[in-house]
């Protein structure tokens, strides 16, 4: 398969391109994940929404290009590209490090026609909390106990000498961009954040996704499931009606001028 050519191909996959879609969602995975974690959600809301997905460096058909180092370096890859999309009312979701992502991109486009109508942030503690957390510098067995312990990457692809020896700089990487982020005290967007956590979640607590209500001076909802921190996995029908219902209400705003 050919490598995208543009910057705009290489990070936005949109598994069923939808052009007359009136509302768009942007999808940002977790840290080590890719687009293709995405796919099930994508289809799922294709036939209504303009579905992107990001795709990060270091991974799958990116995996030989210089990985991320930092939440900010993320950023000022992404927004441009998210700015210069066609205008629609647009939700972000992200899951874990795509939560962190996903506010800090709208932080960067506030105030544009490209800033998003609505966040949905999955399995992460709001920046305003902090963990002091050093998965990143565990050897390569100390890695993978913690992807074992949360159980988000198959039991298969763990035993897959090859398809480890691909994955974990990326994931290594991810983990060092999200435990090293420090967010800037008291930031806040003006559109609604939706919080989604496991109730058994190794990573989040209820009480420190709860704190996401602080980041935004919109409205905020939080709704807990039973599960860990890939508590969607098991949860896709509840997951997709909850995006259904944000894309339905971010597409009933003001124009986009």
């Amino acid at each position: 398969m050919p490598m995208p050519g543009t910057d705009a191909e290489r990070w936005l996959r949109r598994f069923r391109p939808n052009a007359s879609a009136r509302v768009r969602l942007v999808c940002f995975p977790h840290a080590g994940g890719s687009a293709s974690f995405y796919h099930p959600v994508a289809l799922a809301h294709a036939a209504a929404a303009d579905v992107v997905v990001l795709q990060y460096p270091g991974r799958q058909d990116r995996r030989r290009e210089p990985l991320v180092r930092s939440v900010a370096e993320y950023v000022s890859h992404i927004a441009p590209l998210l700015e210069q999309e066609r205008p629609l009312p647009t939700v972000y979701f992200g899951h874990s490090m795509g939560a962190v992502l996903a506010f800090e991109t709208a932080l960067s486009l506030a105030d544009t026609p490209a800033a998003p109508r609505a966040i949905v942030a999955s399995g992460r503690r709001a920046p305003a909390t902090h963990r002091d957390e050093q998965v990143h510098l565990r050897d390569d067995k100390g890695l993978l106990d913690e992807l074992r312990q949360l159980n988000g990457t198959q039991a298969d692809l763990l035993g897959d000498e090859e398809i480890l020896r691909m994955t974990m700089p990326a994931v290594r990487s991810d983990y060092r961009v999200i435990e090293t982020y420090q967010a800037v005290p008291n930031r806040t967007v003006d559109c609604p954040i939706t919080v989604l956590v496991g109730d058994g979640d190794p990573k989040t607590t209820v009480a420190e996704a709860d704190r996401w209500r602080e980041h935004s001076t919109a409205a905020f909802r939080i709704r807990t499931f039973p599960g860990g921190h890939f508590y969607l996995a098991a949860h896709q029908a509840e997951v997709n009606a909850e995006l259904a219902a944000t894309l339905s209400a971010a597409s009933k705003g003001p124009a986009i001028r």
